[in-house]
């Protein structure tokens, strides 16, 4: 759809050129490197910015996507119709108060896992390595090395539809495995407020060193992807499955399954969204038929085909 142009001028009111992107290839804006065009894409610099964008997309009743780094996701390959708001860097503040970290939606989680490793702060070595923003790490309750976003997760704020702000507490959020309230509400993440606990910086750092060379030695970093291609299902492990599937190094176009993690679909060059969906779905097929399991994606699936 061709995006109403009174809608992009009263953006343009108040946002810089930079923050307004026609026909924007989310290729660009994914850790995939994989999607198509969004009609409009949004990077606000503050709360109040949200709340005038999402106002405006209410009046102009325009189909609305919200995104932080891009990770966890596949855009497909059409596109996203509507306006896209991407949390990135003009929201990622971090600041430090006691044993409680504020960060802005678009803040990096290693970034604001640095913040508190440099403050002395424990509870968030878990995340140093995942390539996700501490609101994406909200939406989903990221998590890794039996560490969760919901074990210091403390308050958000949030916008609504009519552009008014909301306080979460800890309970509200809702926060299961790769689940959150936010799923369904439809409220912009736009401010986390973290709970640590103290902790002795060296052991901090120790620990964040042993998770990145266990991150580094066994993930395919070095090639786009959008994370972890697969919830863990119960009893199992998804990578674990698939490996045991002989599927490692199984192709469909340019999408690949990882020749280092069975459990990551990677872009291996020129991938399109069909080729990952297609991979998909049949590396779930093999590993139904061979081992009785259904695997559930965990990367999110947004756009038209």
């Amino acid at each position: 759809m061709k995006i109403n142009e009174n809608f992009v001028k009263a953006c343009q009111a108040f946002l810089q050129p930079e923050q307004l992107l026609l026909d924007e290839p989310m290729s660009k804006h994914t850790t995939f490197e994989i999607g198509g065009p969004a009609d409009c894409l949004i990077f606000p610099a503050s709360l109040e910015e949200v709340q005038k964008v999402l106002s405006l997309v209410k009046e102009y009743e325009l189909p609305l996507t919200m995104l932080g780094n891009g990770s966890n996701m596949l855009v497909r390959d059409k596109g996203i119709r509507g306006v896209v708001i991407k949390f990135a860097k003009p929201m990622s503040a971090i600041r430090c108060e006691g044993t409680r970290i504020i960060a802005g939606a678009g803040a990096l989680l290693k970034d604001v896992s640095e913040c508190a490793a440099a403050n002395g702060l424990t509870g968030l070595e878990y995340a140093c390595g995942i390539p996700g923003s501490i609101g994406g790490a909200i939406f989903m309750n990221a998590g890794a090395y039996d560490g969760e976003t919901k074990n210091v997760a403390d308050i958000v704020r949030a916008v609504d539809a009519q552009g008014n702000l909301h306080t979460f507490s800890h309970e509200e959020m809702e926060l299961g495995y790769r689940h959150s309230v936010f799923q369904s509400n439809g409220e912009a993440i736009c401010e986390v407020e973290l709970q640590l606990e103290r902790g002795d910086e060296q052991e901090i750092r120790a620990k964040i060193a042993d998770y990145t060379q266990r991150r580094e030695s066994k993930q395919p970093l070095e090639m786009p992807s959008a994370g972890s291609t697969f919830k863990r299902p119960e009893g199992y492990f998804a990578g674990t499955l698939i490996d045991q599937t002989g599927l490692k190094g199984f192709s469909v176009g340019g999408a690949q399954v990882s020749t280092k993690h069975a459990g990551f679909v990677v872009n291996a060059g020129g991938a399109t969204a069909a080729d990952v969906v297609n991979l998909i779905h049949e590396v779930q097929r093999r590993v139904k038929e061979k081992h009785g399991v259904e695997l559930q994606p965990e990367v999110r699936m947004i756009g038209e085909e």
